[in-house]
Protein backbone atom coordinates (compact mmCIF):
# COMPACT_ATOMS: atom_id res chain seq x y z
CA UNK A 1 0.00 0.00 0.00
CA UNK A 2 2.31 2.70 -1.23
CA UNK A 3 -0.28 5.48 -0.95
CA UNK A 4 -0.73 4.66 2.75
CA UNK A 5 2.97 5.07 3.55
CA UNK A 6 3.08 8.27 1.50
CA UNK A 7 0.07 9.64 3.36
CA UNK A 8 1.53 8.74 6.78
CA UNK A 9 4.85 10.33 5.83
CA UNK A 10 3.09 13.48 4.63
CA UNK A 11 1.05 13.62 7.84
CA UNK A 12 4.20 13.18 9.91
CA UNK A 13 5.83 16.26 8.35
CA UNK A 14 2.51 18.13 8.35
CA UNK A 15 2.27 18.26 4.56
CA UNK A 16 -1.49 18.44 4.93
CA UNK A 17 -2.32 19.02 1.27
CA UNK A 18 -0.55 15.84 0.20
CA UNK A 19 -1.88 13.74 3.07
CA UNK A 20 -5.44 14.95 2.55
CA UNK A 21 -5.31 14.37 -1.20
CA UNK A 22 -4.00 10.82 -0.79
CA UNK A 23 -6.44 9.83 1.94
CA UNK A 24 -9.57 11.55 0.66
CA UNK A 25 -9.19 9.81 -2.71
CA UNK A 26 -9.77 6.50 -0.92
CA UNK A 27 -12.28 7.64 1.69
CA UNK A 28 -15.95 6.67 1.78
CA UNK A 29 -18.35 7.27 4.64
CA UNK A 30 -20.19 4.15 5.81
CA UNK A 31 -18.56 2.01 3.17
CA UNK A 32 -18.82 -1.77 3.33
CA UNK A 33 -15.07 -1.66 2.73
CA UNK A 34 -13.67 -0.98 6.20
CA UNK A 35 -10.50 0.49 4.69
CA UNK A 36 -12.52 3.14 2.86
CA UNK A 37 -14.44 3.94 6.03
CA UNK A 38 -11.21 4.11 8.07
CA UNK A 39 -9.79 6.45 5.41
CA UNK A 40 -12.87 8.63 5.80
CA UNK A 41 -12.28 8.94 9.54
CA UNK A 42 -8.59 9.60 8.92
CA UNK A 43 -9.57 12.29 6.41
CA UNK A 44 -11.61 14.05 9.14
CA UNK A 45 -8.61 13.92 11.49
CA UNK A 46 -6.34 15.33 8.78
CA UNK A 47 -8.71 18.24 8.23
CA UNK A 48 -8.46 19.04 11.94
CA UNK A 49 -4.67 18.74 11.85
CA UNK A 50 -4.61 21.14 8.92
CA UNK A 51 -7.00 23.42 10.80
CA UNK A 52 -9.35 23.41 7.83
CA UNK A 53 -12.36 24.18 9.96
CA UNK A 54 -14.30 25.83 7.15
CA UNK A 55 -14.06 22.68 5.05
CA UNK A 56 -14.89 20.49 8.04
CA UNK A 57 -17.86 22.69 8.89
CA UNK A 58 -19.17 22.35 5.35
CA UNK A 59 -18.83 18.57 5.47
CA UNK A 60 -20.48 18.54 8.90
CA UNK A 61 -23.74 19.69 7.33
CA UNK A 62 -24.33 16.20 5.96
CA UNK A 63 -21.62 13.98 7.45
CA UNK A 64 -22.03 12.75 11.01
CA UNK A 65 -18.33 11.91 11.31
CA UNK A 66 -17.30 15.41 10.25
CA UNK A 67 -19.80 16.88 12.69
CA UNK A 68 -18.52 14.78 15.59
CA UNK A 69 -14.87 15.45 14.77
CA UNK A 70 -15.49 19.18 14.40
CA UNK A 71 -17.33 19.37 17.71
CA UNK A 72 -14.68 17.33 19.50
CA UNK A 73 -11.96 19.57 18.10
CA UNK A 74 -13.79 22.71 19.19
CA UNK A 75 -14.17 21.22 22.69
CA UNK A 76 -10.48 20.25 22.85
CA UNK A 77 -9.52 23.79 21.85
CA UNK A 78 -11.86 25.36 24.42
CA UNK A 79 -13.86 27.13 21.73
CA UNK A 80 -17.10 27.61 23.64
CA UNK A 81 -18.44 30.35 21.33
CA UNK A 82 -18.14 28.13 18.27
CA UNK A 83 -19.80 25.25 20.12
CA UNK A 84 -22.59 27.57 21.28
CA UNK A 85 -23.16 28.73 17.70
CA UNK A 86 -23.38 25.12 16.50
CA UNK A 87 -25.74 24.27 19.38
CA UNK A 88 -27.91 27.27 18.47
CA UNK A 89 -28.15 25.79 14.97
CA UNK A 90 -29.60 22.61 16.50
CA UNK A 91 -26.51 20.42 16.89
CA UNK A 92 -27.17 18.41 20.07
CA UNK A 93 -23.62 17.03 20.11
CA UNK A 94 -22.29 20.58 20.18
CA UNK A 95 -24.65 21.40 23.06
CA UNK A 96 -23.39 18.46 25.11
CA UNK A 97 -19.74 19.33 24.48
CA UNK A 98 -20.41 23.00 25.23
CA UNK A 99 -21.99 22.09 28.57
CA UNK A 100 -19.13 19.70 29.36
CA UNK A 101 -16.56 22.37 28.50
CA UNK A 102 -18.26 24.94 30.70
CA UNK A 103 -18.46 22.45 33.57
CA UNK A 104 -14.83 21.37 33.12
CA UNK A 105 -13.66 24.98 33.27
CA UNK A 106 -15.56 25.77 36.45
CA UNK A 107 -18.37 27.73 34.80
CA UNK A 108 -21.26 25.75 36.21
CA UNK A 109 -23.74 28.66 36.29
CA UNK A 110 -22.97 29.39 32.64
CA UNK A 111 -23.42 25.70 31.81
CA UNK A 112 -26.83 25.75 33.47
CA UNK A 113 -27.83 28.84 31.50
CA UNK A 114 -26.67 27.23 28.26
CA UNK A 115 -28.89 24.23 28.95
CA UNK A 116 -31.85 26.46 29.78
CA UNK A 117 -31.27 28.60 26.66
CA UNK A 118 -30.44 25.85 24.16
CA UNK A 119 -31.99 22.64 25.48
CA UNK A 120 -34.47 23.27 28.25
CA UNK A 121 -36.24 19.95 27.56
CA UNK A 122 -33.03 17.98 26.94
CA UNK A 123 -32.68 15.55 29.84
CA UNK A 124 -29.16 14.52 28.90
CA UNK A 125 -27.90 18.11 28.88
CA UNK A 126 -29.47 18.63 32.32
CA UNK A 127 -27.85 15.41 33.54
CA UNK A 128 -24.38 16.60 32.45
CA UNK A 129 -24.76 19.63 34.72
CA UNK A 130 -26.29 17.60 37.54
CA UNK A 131 -23.37 15.14 37.48
CA UNK A 132 -20.79 17.82 38.27
CA UNK A 133 -19.55 17.20 41.81
CA UNK A 134 -20.38 19.89 44.33
CA UNK A 135 -17.39 21.99 45.35
CA UNK A 136 -15.92 21.04 48.70
CA UNK A 137 -17.31 22.95 51.62
CA UNK A 138 -15.07 25.46 53.34
CA UNK A 139 -15.20 23.64 56.71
Amino acid sequence: MEWYEQARAAEEIQDWDTAIALVSARAACYSADFRAHDSHLWHMDLLVGAERFTELTELARTDVHARRRLNRSLHERGMDRALRHRAEEGDKGALYLLVRLLCETGRLPEAGRAVEDLGPEDEYAHQIVADVPAPPSGD
